[in-house]
């Protein structure tokens, strides 16, 4: 397949499902199978458009982020709040990331693990959808502590390609008694750390291979994919929340489990 079809197509996948409860690692890796490219080739491409679905969330909420660093800078409680819940979120993966690189590359070769990924989460999203006691709205700094680690460590299990990082955040957020919206943007902020830390990681690890030329797949693949992620993952964040208010999670989770159960079935 030509390399900027390649590209652009790769960037509406992540754009598309990285905010989504669908797993955008596993869309990617399932993606090599049904477009037939080398993923090893598209690893550090991969990485990198992640941090055009970064900048979306930083400017679908700029208002929300020079708020927070002005109230920082004077000292304000809640702004104070809300950056002390982020950092206790981030935390957990941060340190398990590092202490478990070498298996969770192991598991991102396994297109299986994602299919059979994708079935399960589903199911447990269906699961919480129908037993979680959402509380009154409120909002990212409102939340205690405790729930804010708790996010955190739910967010741990999206190590395993194709549980999703938005979908354990959102799903963990949920089940803490966390209302919708305020679930869904306590997940884009917290992507914010969470994929920069990994991107840094993972560019640091390739650092040999951007020193000595990527092969086929160059920085013009790179920035069409950055860009095509940025504007699909822009017009994502802003449906979603609108979305979820109104029809809830169900249709991901059907989507999940039909999409797994496909991948189950033809990687059989």
């Amino acid at each position: 397949m030509d390399l900027t079809l390649t590209a652009i197509l790769l960037g509406i996948v992540e754009g598309l499902t990285e905010f989504l409860p669908v797993s955008s690692t596993g869309h990617l890796i399932l993606a090599s199978e049904v477009f037939g490219y080398d993923a090893e080739q598209w690893k550090v491409f991969n990485v990198v458009i992640q941090l055009g679905a970064i900048l979306a969330v930083v400017v679908q909420y700029w208002r929300t982020f020079w708020a927070v660093g002005r109230g920082i800078l004077k000292l304000e409680a809640m702004s104070i709040a809300f950056l002390r819940n982020i950092l206790l979120a981030f935390l957990p993966s941060a340190v398990l990331g590092l202490l478990l690189k070498d298996q969770i590359d192991v598991m991102l070769g396994s297109p299986m693990l994602v299919g059979w990924a994708l079935i399960v989460g589903g199911i447990a999203i269906l699961v919480i959808e129908r037993v979680a006691k959402p509380g009154p709205a409120s909002g990212v700094a409102q939340l205690p502590a405790r729930q804010a680690l708790g996010v955190g460590l739910v967010q741990c299990l999206s190590m395993i390609p194709g549980v999703s990082r938005s979908g354990a955040t959102i799903m963990g957020a949920l089940a803490m008694g966390i209302e919708r919206r305020t679930a869904a943007e306590f997940s884009f902020f917290l992507a914010i750390p969470t994929m920069m830390g990994a991107t840094t990681l993972e560019l640091w690890g390739s650092r040999e291979a951007l020193a000595s030329g990527m092969g086929p797949v160059g920085w013009g693949e790179i920035a069409i994919g950055f860009a095509v992620s940025f504007v699909v993952a822009l017009a994502v964040i802003r449906g979603f929340v609108a979305f979820v208010s109104r029809s809830g999670f169900a249709p991901f989770a059907w989507y999940r489990i039909v999409a797994g159960a496909v991948a189950v079935w033809l990687l059989s």
